[in-house]
């Protein structure tokens, strides 16, 4: 077993940073398959497409200082490795999909929100 994790999760919204409870994305290629017509009736390829990065994040809703999360565009979310081991993992172009709550009994209220990013990179 490793004792390599990933660290701190960031939004960073106009400067000021978000700690991320939770944190999952998807990368759809755009590719779709090319069927033609053929001997084989089958497809024979794909075409290329556009790359669309869907993230799903859930942040501690804070008592006071809660941002606009509607107005949101062009923000940025980082994975920090820890112990400086690893790639750091950024989307940029970071807008809102849709927006949820959730309610506990134990722990802390979160919002559960759908994001689309326009880039995404490591370093």
């Amino acid at each position: 077993m490793s004792d390599i994790y990933v660290g701190q999760i960031v939004l960073s919204i106009n400067g000021e940073d978000y700690e991320i409870k939770s944190l999952e994305h998807t990368l759809k290629t755009g590719r779709t398959i090319v069927k033609t017509m053929n001997r084989k009736k089958r497809p024979l390829g794909t075409a290329s497409g556009v790359e669309d990065y869907d993230l799903r994040v859930s942040v501690a809703i804070p008592k006071s200082g809660e941002p606009n999360w509607r107005a949101m565009l062009d923000a940025k979310i980082t994975i920090e490795p820890v112990d400086g081991g690893g790639d750091r993992e950024s989307w940029t172009g970071v807008s809102l999909i849709e927006m949820g709550s959730k309610y506990q009994l134990e722990g802390e209220a979160t919002r559960d929100l759908t994001l689309a990013a326009l880039n995404y990179y490591t370093e």
